[in-house]
């Protein structure tokens, strides 16, 4: 490409696209004089039992097609789902290979029910994981935000819902062959930042008490300061990642079809531990006479993970100082350290690799979804009926193994294992009548749905130790002895729901300007109790379609500009099955000379149990200008959620502690923005696309039960968002000097000076001193969401090559890195485990952040330490690169090949103005729920944060797309 120069990539990158648009956007005078007024948007949305054009839409919905979710080549379409819609927050959960995603589409509403949004697979709601379905076989996804476009699924839609249309043949089409391939290494994006060595024993050194000039801590046993063990350059190694996908589809006059099947394989950096799935798609269409059509589709999928209960978090505290081999040069088995304090046992990928028989750890998983449909055309001109048909089956057997000694500092420590299945039966039926005629400038499309569902849900577990022999493993834990095996009473589950529906819509278009779209639906429940069954609830928007109007004939530069105003209510059931009963829990005891088991309430009925409700508003613009090279929307939401389910405590003298009751209420409100533009559309074949999307969410609390303001235990604040931090401030460290530092931190100074000083809250007296210690009531109620996010894409295309990138930013907020506070034993400050590589107080550093190694210790960690975990959340990033190659088709014509493109992708590659990147090097996104991957529980389970969990990864891939 002679002359063709490289674009760097600095910091006004990623908004330079959208700065450069009304410039380059401009035709020739001559040139736009020849375009009609309007280039008709003839992009058809799927909005549930039916579809809509775009520019009739009156609720908030956006599209991802197909194509732009495979420019990120991944197992998980969430991953490509990533920054491409305004208001939908994709978050990484977990960084371990096959696992899926969280997904909040504007906020999260509910304090203890599901915030996940609804999946409905091709018109059928689907009991799977996103990650179930490969990306080849999408066709669009189209995300329904507000109330107005959700209130058709009733109450499985109440925290949006996400549309997945999967692709089907046409009629009359040849047969069609498709192999889509990527395949690469995923690299170390970066290691968790540990110290060496060397830094290692000068921070054991240092950590002295104040009155002791000796080490915490001793090297003793298997250490050395001589030794500079790298312990996760033992456990890590590049790892390969494939997909495999080959499809054909084709129709003839009276039908089509789609047929495919797909192979995916990720192995982790760590050892032993791989996710592999194969699947099985099927989709036909037929038409039988003039009247009647049927059709079913299958999504079938097998999958098995390993090794998912390894991770790296033990291998972080190893001392560095410990020399992993023996003089013969095999492999230590144990390792002593601490001054004799810890003895552990030693993961390395040798080690773990080398068990054999000794460990399995895995997880198989077998799913069917298969959605049936007949639709007959009746008598009336404009009327169908239709009957949709789900049939569901998810079922997933779990076992772990650990032999005798395994993971285990004594080598004659027991055997362990167990075993877990469970399965999912799921079938919907829907009744739909459909009315859609065109009467000269009226339109009207109306639908009426009678539907229902049920849900069976079996899950059990039992555990044995003493396996007698490893190549039982898990597989029959009845050779163990009898009193070593144990099945618990609450790993045994059963549950069974259902929901009857009932729901009118009526879409009315006068003269393509003037649109309206009501909604009636009904929903009953098996959840909840007599006499609270059952809710009807309302949707109503409206839409006006400015462009059309006889005004706007003469402006040549706006194609689209449409007004779009809705307000519905929509409800969640988010009440456990059986809540309305209460809960019993089952105890041992002693009885005369023998035992019995006894049974007790846990948590009292509560027959009033109800519905959780969403009122929610919503203004839009959408727009097209320039021929529709620049378009867009605009939006504004309220969505207040009340009746929340919440635990609202009983007197003792119930001899209960709480109940479940409708009592909490939250709001979320925000604003998004969309844009896409063709910046240059060179007819000498040079194109420059771009996409930025940017939203916020301004979420809190506004009731608790009972009346109360905060629920620490929780950590839920009225008037703060639900993933609200309660902790101190710090503010710096205690200087020798520091006024009225005896009264605020009491201790010996010696042991004070260095340490962390947090924010004091209380009152002074006459003279100016506190009037307190500093104490838990300077605990601050912090919020941890960010200010805005978004994401952004651009697309070059020069002839046959075309370079795509796909970010994501985020302003603002709260992350939490476990590694740097009290929860994760890695920042202990004292020398007992290896230590985050930090810059920490010394008599010669004392503008450090962190404290002075070994002192004010609160437990096995410096006092206040909690509050080192937090960090600003701000940054940008590009989550894929991709350079790609069409070839010539000239060339392909003699093959009789379609299409062939080769590409090569890179994922993870950059990340900018992260200060968490800056001063750790790592990636800035969450890996782990707040329970997890942690030394202790600190945080709330629905909290993400930045755990010992598996490392991020950088990949580079080589991928084709072939047709034929």
């Amino acid at each position: 490409m002679k002359g063709f120069k490289p674009i760097k990539i600095n910091k006004a990158t990623v908004f330079f696209a959208m700065a450069l648009l009304p410039s380059s956007l401009a035709y020739s005078q001559a040139k736009r004089d020849t375009l009609p007024k309007e280039k008709k948007i003839e992009e058809v949305v799927v909005i549930g039992y039916g579809t809509q054009r775009k520019e009739a839409v009156t609720g908030s919905v956006a599209t991802v097609k197909g194509d732009a979710l495979r420019e990120v080549p991944s197992a998980n379409i969430t991953q490509a789902l990533q920054g491409r819609a305004a208001g939908v927050d994709i978050s990484q959960s977990s960084t371990k290979p096959g696992a899926s995603m969280q997904i909040r589409i504007r906020g999260t509403r509910s304090l203890t029910g599901s915030n996940d949004p609804l999946i409905v697979l091709d018109g059928i709601p689907f009991v799977g994981a996103l990650s179930d379905i490969s990306s080849s076989d999408i066709k669009s996804i189209d995300i329904l935000k507000d109330a107005s476009a959700t209130a058709i699924y009733g109450s499985r839609g109440a925290n949006g819902v996400i549309l997945v249309t999967t692709n089907r043949g046409s009629k009359g089409q040849k047969p069609r062959f498709t192999y889509n391939n990527f395949t690469g290494v995923q690299t170390l994006f970066s290691k968790y930042p540990m110290m060496d060595g060397p830094k290692f024993a000068k921070l054991r050194a240092y950590a002295t008490p104040f009155n002791s000039s000796n080490p915490l801590y001793a090297t003793t046993g298997d250490e050395s300061v001589n030794n500079n063990t790298d312990w996760q350059n033992l456990y890590y190694k590049p790892a390969m990642i494939t997909s495999h996908d080959i499809g054909v589809s084709g129709g003839t006059e009276g039908g089509n079809y789609n047929v495919g099947l797909s192979y995916f394989k990720q192995d982790a950096l760590i050892p032993l531990q791989n996710y592999e799935r194969f699947a099985l798609r099927m989709a036909v269409d037929q038409q039988v006479g003039k009247n009647f059509k049927f059709g079913f589709t299958t999504n079938t999928n097998y999958s098995q993970s390993e090794g998912n209960g390894l991770n790296p978090g033990a291998v972080l505290g190893y001392s560095p100082l410990v020399n992993p081999y023996n003089a013969d040069g095999s492999l230590k088995r144990t390792m002593i350290t601490a001054g004799g304090i810890d003895q552990t046992w030693i993961y390395t990928r040798q080690s773990i690799e080398s068990l054999g028989d000794k460990y399995v750890d895995e997880t198989k998983s077998f799913a069917s979804y298969n959605n049936m449909y007949g639709e007959l055309t009746l008598p009336l001109n404009g009327l169908k009926y239709r009957l949709n048909v789900g049939l569901d089956y998810r079922t997933s057997n779990s076992g772990n193994y650990a032999g005798v000694g395994v993971f285990n500092t004594n080598p004659l420590g027991p055997s362990s294992a167990g075993r877990g299945n469970n399965q999912t039966y799921h079938w919907v039926l829907e009744n739909l009548l459909t009315y859609d005629r065109t009467f000269g400038k009226h339109k009207i499309n109306a639908v009426a749905l009678y539907s229902a569902e049920d849900n069976k849900y079996t899950s059990s577990y039992m555990s044995a130790k003493n396996v007698p022999a490893d190549f039982f493993q898990y597989y029959n834990l009845g050779q163990s002895p009898q009193a070593d095996i144990t099945v618990r009473p609450e790993d045994q589950v059963y549950t069974k729901n259902g929901l009857l529906s009932a729901m009118g819509r009526v879409m009315y278009t006068f003269d393509n300007k003037y649109m309206i779209t009501a909604t009636l639906r009904a929903d009953g429940s098996s959840r909840l109790a007599p006499g609270n069954k059952w809710h009807t609830y309302p949707a109503l928007s409206l839409g006006w379609n400015v462009t059309n109007e006889s005004f706007m004939q003469n402006i040549k530069a706006i194609n689209l500009l449409k007004l779009r105003a809705g307000w519905g209510q929509t409800s969640n059931q988010a009440v456990a099955p059986y809540s309305t009963l209460g809960q019993m829990a089952v105890a041992p005891y002693n009885f005369g000379s023998g035992s019995s088991t006894g049974v007790y309430v846990t948590q009292a009925p509560n027959p009033g149990l109800g519905w959780e409700y969403s009122k929610t508003q919503n203004y839009g613009l959408d727009f097209g200008l320039f021929n529709n090279r620049l378009s867009g929307s605009v939006e504004y939401y309220k969505t207040h959620t009340f009746d929340l389910l919440t635990s609202k405590n009983l007197p003792m003298s119930s001899g209960l502690v709480n109940v479940i009751s409708n009592v909490a209420e939250t709001e979320n409100k925000g604003f998004e923005v969309a844009l896409n533009g063709v910046i240059l559309d060179n007819p000498e074949g040079f194109t420059w696309e771009a996409g930025v999307n940017f939203y916020t969410n301004r979420n809190k609390i506004l009731a608790l039960a009972s009346g109360i303001d905060k629920d620490e235990s929780n950590l839920w604040f009225v008037g703060h968002n639900i993933n609200a931090l309660y902790d101190y401030k710090y503010i710096g460290l205690w200087q020798a000097g520091d006024q009225y530092m005896g009264i605020l931190e009491p201790g010996d100074p010696r042991d004070v000076i260095g340490s962390i000083k947090v924010l004091y809250t209380g009152g002074y007296n006459a003279d100016g001193t506190p009037v307190r210690a500093i104490g838990p009531a300077d605990r601050q109620i912090f919020d941890t969401a960010p200010k805005f996010q978004g994401g952004f894409n651009m697309r070059f295309a020069y002839k046959n090559f075309d370079l795509s990138t796909v970010g994501a930013f985020q302003h603002g907020g709260i992350l939490i890195s476990t590694l740097y506070g009290s929860a994760s034993y890695l920042n202990r400050m004292t020398g007992r485990g290896n230590n985050v590589d930090v810059d920490y107080w010394t008599e010669d550093n004392t503008d450090a952040y962190f404290p002075r190694p070994g002192r004010h210790l609160s437990g096995d960690n410096p006092k206040y330490s909690s509050t080192l975990a937090m960090f600003d959340a701000s940054y940008v990033k590009l989550r894929t690169i991709t350079l790609g190659y069409n070839i010539n088709k000239d060339f392909l014509k003699d093959l009789k090949i379609n299409s062939f493109r080769v590409y090569f992708t890179v994922t993870n590659p950059v990340v900018l103005f992260s200060p968490y990147h800056k001063f750790s090097g790592m990636d800035p996104e969450p890996n782990s729920f707040g329970n997890q991957n942690q030394a202790v529980n600190g945080y709330q389970s629905r909290q993400l944060v930045i755990g010992t969990n598996n490392p991020s990864t950088r990949n580079y891939l080589m991928g084709i797309n072939l047709t034929f």
